[in-house]
């Protein structure tokens, strides 16, 4: 029997949780999403997407520290053709991440530095481009996550969403291994906090357990095919809409949805 999803908190979605804590949990995702090898096989259908929407102007929603936005890039270019060129934003910009992804990425990466509500995207920065949303769409409850992909059918040119996990809390061991060694070298690699999050991530269990805790969470709120084909429905059967998955080391598999539409 499918589990139910469980709309539970995440310490690094939570107010009250020191920056420095979220900052870890967040740049410890981005990290191990790339040590771990684990958007590889999501390059594929992006690149399928990308070339039924006609184009490759992105903006990436929700880009948290830029991670996935800056491994897809790169995996997209080593697979030849033309790389998307992704304009990062997200509630709570990273900025001086997206910085220097922006100067290491020149002409394929930039970013807004103002917050953006993903449910409400300005007409002047979504005109011509699709939208992302990369293993973050399980943050947000279903009246959030229902309004961010009404706006994209309202405004966009197509949107496209992924997670790294199925609705199954065993998927997390595949990314226990990559995000254990990220942790450890966040102190060491991060831009700022270096203090705290030495504290977090090496003096104390904290971050450990945090971002354990997170994890497994994340895993209990991915949406599943039903959900969103319910999610989508009151917005009319004009849009097309496409749902897979993809696979990563050891044994992973991720999932993703776009819609597009009509030609």
């Amino acid at each position: 029997m499918p589990l139910p999803r469980a709309q539970l908190f995440e310490l690094n979605d939570h107010d009250r949780a020191p920056a420095a804590l979220r900052d870890t949990i967040v740049e410890t995702l981005s990290r191990a999403l790339r040590w771990g090898r684990m958007l590889e096989g999501l390059v594929p259908p992006l690149r399928r997407f990308l070339a039924e929407a006609g184009t490759t102007d992105v903006l990436d929603l929700c880009a948290g520290a830029g991670g996935p936005a800056a491994v897809l890039a790169e995996e997209c270019a080593r697979a030849g053709g033309d790389a998307p060129r992704l304009v990062l934003t997200d509630l709570y910009p990273h900025v001086e991440a997206w910085r220097e992804l922006r100067d290491t990425h020149p002409g394929v990466i930039d970013f807004v530095a103002e917050p953006v509500d993903a449910t409400k995207i300005p007409d002047a920065l979504g005109a011509g481009r699709v939208r992302t949303v990369i293993n973050a769409f399980h943050h947000f409850p279903p009246a959030l996550a229902t309004a961010i992909l009404a706006d994209a059918v309202a405004t966009s040119r197509g949107v496209f969403v992924s997670e790294a996990f199925d609705r199954n809390p065993l998927q997390f061991l595949n990314f226990a291994p990559a995000a254990l060694a990220s942790l450890l070298a966040a102190p060491v690699l991060t831009h700022r906090d270096r203090a705290a999050k030495a504290l977090y991530a090496w003096a104390t269990p904290i971050a450990l357990l945090a971002g354990t805790w997170d994890g497994i969470v994340s895993t209990l709120r991915v949406y599943r095919e039903e959900d969103i084909r319910a999610m989508v429905a009151p917005f009319g059967g004009h849009w097309t809409w496409t749902f897979g998955t993809y696979d990563y080391p050891p044994a992973g598999r991720g999932v993703y949805f776009y819609g597009l539409p009509p030609a």
